[in-house]
């Protein structure tokens, strides 16, 4: 067999750093990242963001060949995941911390729910919408298995109101978190209530992967371009919203309560 080209990809990158006789950590310093992140990257188990091969475009002054790479190789559906950024890190995750303000988190919701969500798009076609659906329910098997992750999830109340796919699509989603928070061990859903009224985490939706080495990264999300947040300050800044976030939370008893109400209003 030969090498996809995500392997094409490391395997390139691998050169560009080898053929100068540098070490990872020399690379690293090269290109202001760490020798580990280096070594994480050329084994695929960390994903080269646009980011990244930027900085090896600029030090190397390639023209900015790998950045052009990197564009041609994500618009291949037969590569891996890895060349969608953020999907790595989640699949790695051993912990997610979720807020959503205008939808159901991608990896709680149901078949029907999803698929309202991707239809609502119209510059996808329908193999497109039924493209992504798969991918998101295959995305959701970290919820399962013998060691799922730990999922705790915080959403607005706006969002289990919001008619997506209309009133039998919405009263299947919210039964299905229901018995989330009642059945499962390792996902945590609470509800920010209408009555709140402003809070921190109305300035947009967020994640926090905590990494198997501990260390936290954040997402921000948005329809054109999720944005990934590495810097410390900004992944520190993310956890303070959460936290603010989470005050402004129902308990779980509390959600689990408000949202099987929500399920049978849905009629």
């Amino acid at each position: 067999m030969g090498m996809t080209a995500a392997e094409i990809l490391l395997d390139e990158l691998r050169h560009a750093r080898t053929s100068r006789g540098l070490s990872q950590d020399e690379f690293g310093r090269l290109i202001n990242y760490s020798g580990t992140h280096v070594s994480a990257v050329e084994t695929g188990t960390r994903p080269p963001t646009a980011d990244y091969v930027a900085a090896i475009d600029r030090a190397l002054q390639t023209g900015g060949m790998f950045t052009r790479l990197l564009d041609r190789l994500s618009d291949l559906d037969a590569d891996p995941p890895w060349l969608r950024e953020w999907i790595t890190y989640e699949q790695q995750a051993r912990a997610l911390r979720w807020y959503e303000v205008a939808w159901i988190p991608g990896l709680l919701q149901t078949e029907a729910y999803a698929r309202a969500v991707f239809g609502s798009d119209g510059r996808l076609s329908v193999a497109e919408v039924e493209t992504r659906v798969a991918a998101r329910l295959t995305r959701q098997k970290i919820l399962s298995g013998d060691d799922p992750l730990q999922l705790v999830v915080i959403v607005d109340e706006t969002a289990l109101r919001r008619p997506v796919g209309g009133a039998a699509v919405m009263r299947e989603q919210l039964f299905h978190l229901v018995h989330l928070n009642q059945s499962s061990r390792r996902v945590r859903i609470h509800v920010v209530p209408q009555e709140v009224g402003a809070y921190a985490g109305l300035d947009g939706p967020f994640v926090i992967a905590t990494l198997p080495d501990l260390t936290d990264i954040g997402y921000l999300d948005n329809r054109l371009q999720g944005q990934i947040v590495e810097r410390v300050a900004a992944v520190s800044a993310l956890r303070e919203q959460w936290e603010a976030t989470l005050a402004e939370a129902l308990t779980l008893q509390q959600s689990t309560d408000l949202i099987l109400e929500l399920a049978k209003s849905w009629t």
